[in-house]
């Protein structure tokens, strides 16, 4: 009998390399050092569990940045139409939603992991828990406990450094390190920044949201929410320049982002709006009257002060850290590895997912990529000519 392929790492991306390889007959093993599986899959599922984006393809592949011409292929192999139909015929019926991204309409992820379990339960695909990977002993993956097991091939899906009460820590970059496997370090992504307010404006408007506002760096505007926070600035339009942020931080000390409060309105417009108001009211009063800006937002003008009084300029001076990230940067380098994501240093080693190096920002194309490098690495496996892979 043939030995299994060995899938390290059950969340979304070892899954789907399992049920890509298992479809076609192949025996499958998946190992992972948690008590069950996909834990990040299902906490993403709290928030609605956004697969992918609908945005065309050729937009939507700019969104891995530097990353995005190594990853294309992949993302061609299986690309978003594809997933919101696997999703769909897994039972989970997913929409679009008004920002594009696509969810199930069930919102979580427990339903759909439930009936993806099952089918590979049906296509012969065999789980062990509680199986933490350490290395290689003559020849064979090597787990704790002492259990040995030899493979045709392995595939290492172990995701990032984020979130590592749910598994991701990165503890397995010594292991491919010391095997000559080049790996980049790991660093926050999708992640929140710091600054220094005032006690009175940090005690009151920690936790309040600042909506429909516009943020500016280096040369590019993302328009959505932000969350204050108590040292600095979070969400969704921050963490869609969170690289960018993050690495002028690392260069210069800082990073200046401004927040556009009314992207709808000129400066010239809000300052008319402004003359306009009655000269007997605050100035508080006269930016919620004439401007619409929330209480935040009006402390923060007062805060931080900007010419036309609906854009403000904020300092952040350091990023969150890796268990504060919504996602890490950092992994396996793409020099390490072979188109069809087998490792140099380790022939019929194959690694996907989040372990390698690459980020985007949220709104579905993390999880997007993972599934995408999982079905590229599985089809090349399928389609390999060596003997012990047929």
């Amino acid at each position: 009998m043939k030995d299994p392929i060995i899938i390290i790492g059950a969340g979304p991306a070892g899954l789907m390399a399992a049920e890509i390889l298992s479809a076609a007959g192949r025996h499958v093993e998946i190992y992972d050092r948690m008590p069950s599986v996909a834990r990040k899959f299902l906490m993403a599922g709290r928030g609605g569990l956004n697969l992918t984006h609908s945005e065309p393809f050729d937009r939507f592949v700019t969104r891995y940045g530097k990353r995005a011409p190594l990853l294309k292929p992949a993302l061609e192999a299986f690309t978003p139409k594809d997933l919101r139909a696997w999703a769909d015929g897994l039972g989970a019926e997913t929409f679009i939603g008004t920002s594009g991204r696509i969810f199930p309409k069930a919102m979580k992820a427990s339903p759909l992991l439930r009936a993806w379990l099952k089918r590979l339960e049906a296509q012969g695909v065999v789980l062990h828990t509680r199986h933490e990977w350490r290395g290689w002993q003559d020849g064979a993956l090597l787990f704790n406990d002492d259990v040995r097991v030899t493979s045709a091939a392995t595939i290492l899906a172990l995701g990032g450094a984020s979130w590592p009460k749910l598994g991701g820590d990165g503890g397995w970059t010594g292991l491919l390190a010391e095997k000559g496997v080049e790996i980049a370090p790991f660093q926050p992504a999708n992640v929140g920044f710091q600054t220094t307010w005032s006690a009175h404006f940090a005690d009151k408007f920690a936790g309040e949201p600042l909506k429909n506002v516009a943020v500016k760096f280096a040369g590019r505007e993302v328009k959505g929410e932000l969350m204050l926070t108590r040292t600095g600035v979070e969400g969704g339009a921050i963490y869609a320049l969170s690289a960018a942020l993050r690495d002028a931080i690392a260069k210069d000390g800082h990073a200046d982002l401004v927040i556009d409060l009314r992207p709808d309105l000129s400066a010239d417009q809000a300052i008319n709006k402004l003359k306009r108001a009655s000269p007997k009211d605050s100035l508080s009063n006269r930016l919620r009257k004439a401007l619409n800006l929330s209480p935040a937002a009006i402390a923060l003008v007062h805060e931080k002060p900007g010419a036309d009084f609906k854009t403000v300029t904020v300092r952040l001076t350091g990023a969150q850290g890796l268990d504060r990230a919504i996602s890490s940067a950092g992994g396996i380098r793409f020099e390490a590895l072979a188109p069809d994501f087998e490792l140099k240093a380790l022939p019929d080693v194959y690694a996907i997912g989040e372990m390698l190096d690459w980020e985007a920002p949220t709104g579905g194309y993390l999880l997007q990529a993972c599934f995408s490098t999982a079905v590229a690495a599985a089809q090349s496996i399928l389609e390999a000519k060596k003997p012990h892979l047929r």
